[in-house]
């Protein structure tokens, strides 16, 4: 089924406010900012306002805050007054980065918060903090406006909640005239949104926008450069859109848009290593290790395997562990299974 007709089977639905369907979608409403489940008691909106989301984090990476009337968050009748309590928190202060004390102010134990959170909707609560904040800041990145309009339609009585969680990873708008700027994107996928960072001579960043470190990414790249992020265009940006589209379309495996590798003179062997590889091929850790004539360090090839920002041009999921299989990747193992596949059926 093309996605498409599943959105629209997913809105029948909605409409029919079908209790079949829990769990199996969200819908974003682009109008208020918020998502639901499918069987919200609000007014439905027009399909054009619908965005479909198969689970909550994409919902939050996307920026829609969760309904207060269906509590898409806990099943039907089941709210937990936990969960209640820390989505309320994480709402009034979307960029605030969570520690022990936090909770102890709360009453609540951390392992209690996290239990429930994952009971509820597959993930901790430190996890759904972390994806609303970084959904917060992807937002004036994926829609491209000012920072100013941006933070008036966010749906906050107070814009601070916006700023503050898009400069703390972003970084300020631009003071000084010399100050670099790099600019982003936000790529659609079939496999989910990507985000992408360059500057008008190479590309910084290509990652799944739910994968795991992503922000402490991004803020690093920032502070090592001392530079401003900013939602922009440039010829690179331009470059990697069509190469991405033509890479999940089957028609170009090869990249050529240019990059920058910033890491460790290690790092960069074995990235240029990986770039070899061949699309359709694997290897492993050691025959990595091997050719760059560091046969005893497979764990830091590892480590630099899962270092790069470069996700799919540097084919870092074209490595596998020494027994076959396929080990760790930073966008998730299903990620790296179709990958594979899909570049063994194009080959």
């Amino acid at each position: 089924m093309s996605a498409n007709k599943k959105w629209k089977k997913y809105y029948q639905a909605l409409l029919a406010k079908n209790s079949a369907y829990e769990g199996i979608f969200y819908v974003g409403v682009k109008t208020t900012g918020v998502f639901c489940r499918p069987t919200c008691p609000a007014r439905k909106p027009k399909y054009e306002n619908c965005e479909f989301f198969e689970a909550a984090k994409e919902a939050l990476l996307a920026s829609y805050r969760p309904c207060e009337r269906c509590r898409p968050l806990s099943p039907p009748k089941q709210v937990s007054e936990i969960v209640q309590m820390l989505v309320k928190a994480v709402e009034n202060n979307p960029e605030k980065r969570w520690k022990e004390q936090d909770f102890r102010a709360l009453s609540l134990d951390v392992s209690t918060a996290r239990r429930q959170f994952k009971k509820r909707f597959g993930m901790t609560f430190i996890e759904y903090a972390r994806s609303r904040r970084m959904g917060l800041a992807l937002k004036h990145i994926k829609e491209g406006n000012s920072v100013i309009d941006a933070q008036l339609t966010t749906g906050y009585e107070s814009s601070s909640g916006f700023r503050d969680a898009f400069t703390k990873i972003m970084g300020a708008v631009p003071s000084r005239a010399h100050q670099l700027v790099l600019k982003a994107a936000w790529l659609d996928t079939q496999l989910g949104p990507m985000l992408a960072i360059a500057d008008d001579d190479g590309l910084y960043v290509l990652e799944f926008v739910d994968r795991r470190g992503l922000e402490n990414e991004v803020k690093r790249l920032r502070i090592k450069l001392q530079a401003a992020i900013i939602p922009g265009e440039t010829r690179i940006l331009k470059s990697i859109q069509q190469e991405i589209t033509d890479y999940f379309a089957g028609k170009k495996l090869v990249f050529t848009t240019p990059i920058h590798l910033i890491g460790s003179p290690f790092q960069k062997k074995v990235w240029e290593e990986l770039r070899k590889i061949p699309s359709g091929e694997t290897r492993s850790y050691l025959d990595i290790a091997k050719l760059i004539n560091a046969p005893t360090a497979c764990r830091a090839v590892a480590r630099a395997n899962g270092a790069n920002s470069l996700t799919i041009i540097v084919p870092c999921h074209r490595v596998i562990n020494n027994n076959g299989a396929l080990g760790g990747y930073g966008g998730g193992i299903a990620r790296k299974q179709w990958l594979l596949e899909h570049e063994g059926k194009c080959k």
